[in-house]
């Protein structure tokens, strides 16, 4: 496999005639219906052969493509295609002067791999290297000029961008001025934190992205903050090219690992992800690969989408896929065990799903419908992963924390837990409801669902297989009392 996906000799073009001479597959046009949104299954954050290494014994260093990541974008769309993606961003990291390797080496690229895999929505986009913190997925809306618009924010804020390095670009003022910076452009960027905990030394003990930080990026400019990747990449660091397991941590979390394959800002329950919704923020998860280089060839990734899955409810369009990514309607899910999920919220005459919000008179009842489809096929590790249980998860809307770095919401808990005796089986689906009665205060509700017996996800181990403890989780519904 090495030599096959070498990067040294062959054009994208040669990539793509040996991809399906190899994996022989038909590559019928994914259609869809553009009057009607459905869940398109997505991928935000993927390293191509422009993720570049540095030859820094010249001055000034000089970009080696395919130093760090190795695939030429045409690749990771095929990929991407295969194991059942409708759309990608391509997000490359910077480096001293990688600006201009974006604009004139990647983005050139990406325009190709738009015409040869068309039935992928492509966007560009970069891993930025934040401003006084860790990595972001930055996401371009698609215009006649988002390589402008990338190069304005990279040349100007990516903390690595400039040569010599220069300290005071890598300080939390300064993300909140390239934040200010984006929220002035006609189309606005989409931020989302990346591995927001791989740098934490223990459950609560942040590194450098802090619940602070996180909030300031989100006051700044709400429509562009939106989130955080609730699942990490570099999922497979434990598999070896022969499937065995090698003593690694996931994500590459080398001090406080994943729980359930889940960032701890996310997978604990009660943690910071609900202590940002109680605020009322529209603060949301994703996953993504973090592709570089495939465990096959002794990398620490999956393919797009061979892994984890970000389904965004959109139409199949650049516009309508990021919109609905700024606004919630994602759900995230490992493994392939579900593939499809509606959760609605009915009360007073009104309804409201995922990523939005309803409004209620006090005292009245609340009825969630949750709906799922648990896919009766096998996933790329040749397992068909069945769901044993569904979690509803509810905590209150309290406004404003006092303590800005706050990472708990008491008032969180799982007021129903279903399993198979709970739900019906609608065709391909399986349904369950639940109502809330007399709801009196202001709150949220968002659902998670497992193929294990865990009540809570739990430490991952290192060299354990990513396979075996499966979980997705659905963005939240609010629920306004008036």
């Amino acid at each position: 496999m090495r030599n096959l996906f070498s990067t040294s000799f062959l054009s994208p073009s040669a990539y793509l005639s040996i991809l399906f001479l190899v994996l022989g597959f038909q590559n019928p046009a994914l259609a869809q219906d553009k009057s009607n949104r459905t869940w398109l299954a997505g991928d935000h954050h993927i390293h191509s052969r422009y993720s570049v290494g540095w030859n820094r014994e010249v001055d000034p260093p000089t970009p080696i493509k395919g130093g760090d990541a190795i695939y030429p974008t045409p690749m990771n769309a095929l990929m991407a295609k295969y194991y059942g993606l409708s759309w990608m961003v391509t997000t490359d990291h910077g480096g001293p002067n990688h600006s201009k390797v974006n604009l004139e080496m990647a983005y050139p690229e990406l325009l190709y791999s738009r015409k040869v895999v068309p039935e992928v929505i492509q966007f560009y986009g970069m891993e930025f290297d934040t401003p006084g913190a860790d990595h972001s997925s930055l996401i371009i809306p698609h215009s006649h000029d988002e390589s402008t618009h990338l190069h304005s924010i990279e040349s100007q804020f990516n903390k690595r961008e400039p040569h010599p390095s220069d300290p005071s670009w890598d300080t939390e003022p300064r993300m909140l001025e390239a934040l200010a910076f984006m929220n002035k452009m006609t189309t606005k960027p989409v931020v989302i934190a990346n591995h927001p905990s791989r740098s934490a030394l223990d459950l609560g003990v942040y590194g450098k992205d802090d619940p602070a930080e996180l909030r300031d990026w989100n006051d700044t400019a709400p429509d562009i903050a939106v989130g955080m990747a609730g699942a990490p990449g570099h999922q497979a660091a434990a598999l070896n090219p022969d499937r065995t397991f090698r003593e690694r941590p996931r994500g590459g979390y080398g001090q406080f690992p994943t729980m359930g394959g889940f960032d701890q800002m996310t997978a604990k329950l009660g943690g910071f992800w609900d202590s940002m919704l109680g605020e009322g923020r529209r603060w949301w998860i994703t996953a993504n690969s973090d592709s570089h280089v495939n465990w096959r060839e002794g990398g620490s990734d999956f393919w797009p989408g061979e892994y984890s899955k970000t389904y965004v409810f959109a139409q199949k369009n650049h516009d309508d896929i990021i919109d609905g990514i700024r606004n919630g309607r994602v759900f995230v899910t490992l493994g392939d065990l579900i593939s499809e999920l509606y959760v609605r919220v009915e009360g007073g005459h009104h309804t409201a799903d995922i990523g939005g919000a309803i409004h209620i008179a006090r005292g009245e009842d609340v009825t969630v419908t949750i709906r799922f489809k648990d896919p009766d096929t096998l996933n790329s590790w040749k397992q068909n992963p069945e769901v044993t249980r569904v979690d509803l998860i509810m905590g209150e809307l309290r406004g404003p924390v006092t303590n800005r770095n706050s990472d708990s919401n008491p008032t969180t808990q799982v007021i129903a837990r279903f399993t198979e005796s709970d739900w019906t089986v609608n065709g391909a689906y399986k349904e369950m409801t639940y109502t809330i009665s007399e709801l009196g205060k202001d709150s949220y509700i968002r659902i998670r669902g497992t193929n294990s017996n865990e009540l809570e996800p739990q430490e991952d181990k290192k060299g354990e297989s990513p396979w075996d403890e499966l979980w997705f989780y659905s963005n939240p519904i609010f629920i306004d009392v008036e």
